[in-house]
């Protein structure tokens, strides 16, 4: 191991860290951002106990010395592109974008480019730099799959005011979702708790001892199988509409990873739209009000289903 390259990190366990998995053990030190993170290490054999590798579940005993080798940061620069984007309202503090279905938020580990992150670099002249490097900007996020508003922010004070708005359920969504079957009612609520998928990792689901996730909708339009609904997220758990929808057994329409094998002629993407945002202006305490119509694609899908 060219140990030049690495950091590294030893650590001797204590009385107190008897029977500890070596996983939490790490990710209680400072030095470790995360439990997560710990673990990566761990599976690819960085981190050795008294001299030899070992599993993430091994139980420390007092005086274990474990050694962990943290690779060095890789620099990565995000650089702006000019790509098609709708600025639907901008003033010093913050803007509403329209982000695609098909473009990924910010630059991941094979997404560097064609981001929502790339184009406001281009688009916009600030953002603010609480997010980091990949995230400039970005209070929260849409699903690749997923079109519609997003709010950005372009100082660290508009930031930290909107995150806190967000946390404190200050800010209205709302989003046009078609799913699959009719309802006997004209409104209802989705209260159940969303965590990881225990099997499938690239899943979220309705689990026991998930965190609270509480989705409100109201009927729009019925069609034959199909139902246009307004959709409320009370909060913001990772693809929460659509785990809440099909939970239900009224999965998004077009959505591959939770929906059914059911297929609707011409739809090439799942329906699910963030049409509406609401909240007051940090600035200024104005109540604003911006709107993003359907894009023709989907206008084109319930127009087709009004003719059945």
């Amino acid at each position: 191991m060219p140990e030049f390259k690495y950091q590294l990190i030893e650590i001797k366990a204590s009385q107190e860290d008897n029977g500890k998995r070596l996983d939490l053990f790490l990710a209680q030190n400072n030095e470790l951002p995360s439990r997560s993170y710990a673990q990566k290490l761990i599976d690819n054999k960085l981190v050795q106990v008294n001299g030899f590798v070992v599993q993430k579940s091994y139980h420390l005993k007092p005086g274990d010395i474990v050694i962990a080798h943290i690779p060095p940061v890789e620099e990565v620069e995000v650089e702006p592109e000019n790509l098609q984007l709708k600025i639907i309202y901008e003033d010093n503090d913050f803007a509403i974008v329209s982000k695609p279905a098909g473009m990924v938020t910010h630059p991941a580990v094979g997404n560097w480019k064609g981001t929502l992150v790339n184009a406001l670099l281009f688009h916009l002249k600030s953002l603010s730099g609480i997010g980091g490097v990949l995230r400039p900007g970005i209070i929260h996020r849409l699903d690749k799959d997923t079109s519609g508003l997003a709010i950005v922010a372009k100082n660290d004070w508009s930031h930290q005011k909107l995150s806190q708005m967000f946390a404190n359920r200050e800010i209205k969504k709302t989003y046009l979702a078609l799913v699959q079957g009719v309802f006997d009612f004209k409104e209802g609520k989705i209260d159940a708790p969303i965590g990881r998928h225990r099997s499938n990792r690239q899943k979220m689901a309705v689990i026991e001892g998930g965190k609270e996730a509480v989705t409100n909708f109201k009927e729009v339009e019925k069609f034959y199988k199909y139902s246009l609904v307004e959709a409320y997220p009370q909060t913001g758990r990772t693809h929460q509409i659509r785990v809440h929808f099909a939970y239900i057994n009224h999965p998004i329409a077009g959505d591959e990873l939770y929906g059914s094998a059911q297929e609707l002629k011409g739809l090439k993407r799942q329906f699910l739209h963030a049409f509406r945002l609401e909240f007051d202006n940090p600035r200024t305490g104005d109540t604003l009000i911006f709107e993003d119509p359907l894009p023709q694609c989907l206008s084109e899908v319930l127009e087709k289903l009004r003719l059945k």
